[in-house]
């Protein structure tokens, strides 16, 4: 696990009315992969709700014969990287309530900022906990609104319980807060719910002559699917027999819903094939690397992205300062991900184990290195090294972000700010703890104007940005 890079919490996915749908469940959380690394679940509807869920990869967690076992044509699955809520076989979702005649799973991307509060009410009113995941919260506040409606669980009442069952998930959605993108199922619908800022993405498609929901569109296009278009801010999408209702609520705002993806999703979380609220996240890093190059210039010979997210806005570094694009580095994809050294030290170099340099692109030549982010330091000093070592005559660090000085309350697994270098350091200083020749990053001006500049529908976007000026949307 790289400590020096921020992480998302997770991803979900949702299938509804394909035959296949554990095994369509798996290719899209193959694709969704690099949302979450530490484990992964997929909950199918038969006649019945089956669930199986593991740590580990999304390959080692599912084999042919687990597919045996998982038959239905709604699913729902997930992949993780813990924030809230230890790293735990408890803690790995969906997350699934079981009763007599039938069951509710959940899927969640986020993190509620009252989960502790809520969590307290629910214990105080009977409820049991089997984690410490903050999701938990969600499908118990649910199954609690639905009793509280007059719902049946477990009963077969049909279409009435369903509508109950949808207005228990509006009630509930009212009184989280937070950043959240569900992935609700039941033996009938798959429901999926975005919160009222778009923090968390969430996207819709057709596949395999049903629908799909998943944090990225690459999920949607990794099943042979069509997209459709994004879940808006606020909106619960419910998809039954009868077709798709879509619920626009402002979900407990006084105000109408107000669309801040977090902006992190462009730099560096969302594969670059991703369409993320309208805006191609490969064409967002372009453009960041062509504010970069308008906003830091220097001379030098060559350009290279550090692999993988660096690289989008290497080549529009490239673009608009001329100076030639040469790989210059290259990632081991082999590393294992269980590999955890016991220092710091030594998690530092694994730096060395995963990159290393092209010494013919880069020897006696002066080179711009283009990262998404800095976050420690400790691996920006590490590739500088890497590059000083392979001969290069000048190392000029250009990063397609501005400086990360807030720890995020909102689903990213951030350091705290005294382990930000950004915010404990001036410019000058991280300069010479990573030991460049020369060090910028991208204003916070520059890389609203190049999201704007991808988005055709730009007045309608805002985004979070706290991790750069400490201020959020909850």
């Amino acid at each position: 696990m790289n400590k020096d890079k921020l992480h998302d919490e997770c991803g979900v996915v949702g299938i509804f009315g394909a035959e296949n749908a554990a095994s369509l469940s798996y290719f899209a959380l193959t694709s969704l992969q690099h949302r979450g690394q530490e484990s992964a679940g997929i909950a199918v509807c038969d006649s019945k709700v089956t669930l199986h869920k593991d740590l580990g990869l999304v390959g080692e967690v599912f084999h042919p014969g687990v597919f045996e076992k998982l038959k239905g044509s709604i699913a729902v699955g997930h992949v993780r990287y813990a924030t809230a809520g230890g790293r735990t076989i408890e803690n790995a979702q969906p997350f699934l309530n079981t009763f007599k005649n039938g069951s509710i799973a959940l899927a969640h991307n986020g993190q509620l900022v009252n989960h502790a509060q809520l969590k307290e009410i629910l214990e105080d009113e009977g409820s049991t906990f089997s984690s410490s995941s903050d999701s938990e919260v969600i499908l118990k506040l649910i199954v609690r609104k639905f009793i509280e409606k007059g719902g049946k669980l477990g009963s077969k009442k049909g279409d009435d319980n369903s509508k109950l069952f949808i207005s228990a998930v509006e009630a509930a959605v009212k009184e989280i807060k937070g950043s959240f993108a569900l992935c609700i199922m039941t033996e009938n619908m798959l429901i999926g719910v975005r919160d009222p800022n778009g923090v968390r993405p969430l996207c819709l498609g057709n596949a395999n002559q049903g629908f799909i929901l998943a944090s990225e569109s690459c999920a949607i296009d990794a099943v042979n699917g069509t997209f459709i278009r994004d879940v808006k801010p606020g909106e619960i999408i419910v998809i039954r027999k009868s077709g798709l209702q879509s619920i626009l609520t402002n979900v407990s705002l006084e105000t109408p819903a107000t669309k801040q993806t977090c902006i992190f999703e462009y730099v560096y979380f969302a594969r670059p094939d991703s369409i993320i609220d309208g805006i191609p996240v490969q064409e967002a890093r372009y453009k960041m690397g062509q504010e970069l190059a308008r906003e830091s210039a220097v001379e030098a010979d060559v350009v290279i992205g550090v692999p993988d997210s660096g690289i989008g806005a290497a080549l529009g570094y490239s673009k608009a300062s001329g100076i030639p694009y040469v790989t210059g580095i290259i990632k081991n994809k082999y590393i294992g991900r269980t590999f955890i050294a016991p220092t710091q030290k030594e998690r530092e170099n694994m730096v060395f184990v995963k990159l290393n340099a092209i010494k013919s692109d880069l020897a006696g030549k002066r080179v711009i290195v283009i990262d998404d982010s800095i976050v420690r330091g400790t691996t920006s000093r590490r590739l500088v090294e890497i590059l000083r070592r392979s001969g290069a005559k000048e190392v000029h660090f250009r990063v397609s972000s501005p400086p990360v000085k807030f720890p995020c309350h909102l689903g990213i697994d951030t350091p705290s700010k005294n382990e930000l270098i950004s915010s404990t350091h001036e410019l000058e200083e991280i300069r010479k703890e990573i030991g460049a020749d020369s060090l910028s990053f991208i204003s916070l001006q520059g890389m609203i104007k190049a999201l704007r500049d991808c988005s055709p529908d730009s007045k309608s976007h805002g985004w979070c940005k706290g991790c750069f000026t400490g201020e959020y949307p909850v």
